[in-house]
């Protein structure tokens, strides 16, 4: 019988890739149309993009991780 890995979306991630995307474009639209509540929004999706993209894959590699722990002490 084949091992069959098991599939991790890791779904945080591109939400995070789209949000980091979107901060960037606001920051950069905002600093040519001045709008400083706009500016500090963008700035504030790309300061929480960014972590939250790190944390998911932390998470993601932490269960690959324990699966194989798991694997190992079935043997």
């Amino acid at each position: 019988m084949e091992d069959k890995k098991k599939l991790r979306c890791p779904l945080g991630v591109p939400g995070g890739i789209i949000a980091t995307l979107i901060g960037l474009a606001g920051i950069v639209w905002y600093i040519m149309n001045p709008c400083w509540i706009g500016l500090a929004t963008s700035v504030a999706l790309l300061l929480i993009a960014l972590p939250f993209i790190r944390v998911t894959m932390m998470v993601h590699t932490a269960n690959d991780r324990l699966d194989e722990i798991e694997a190992k002490l079935k043997k």
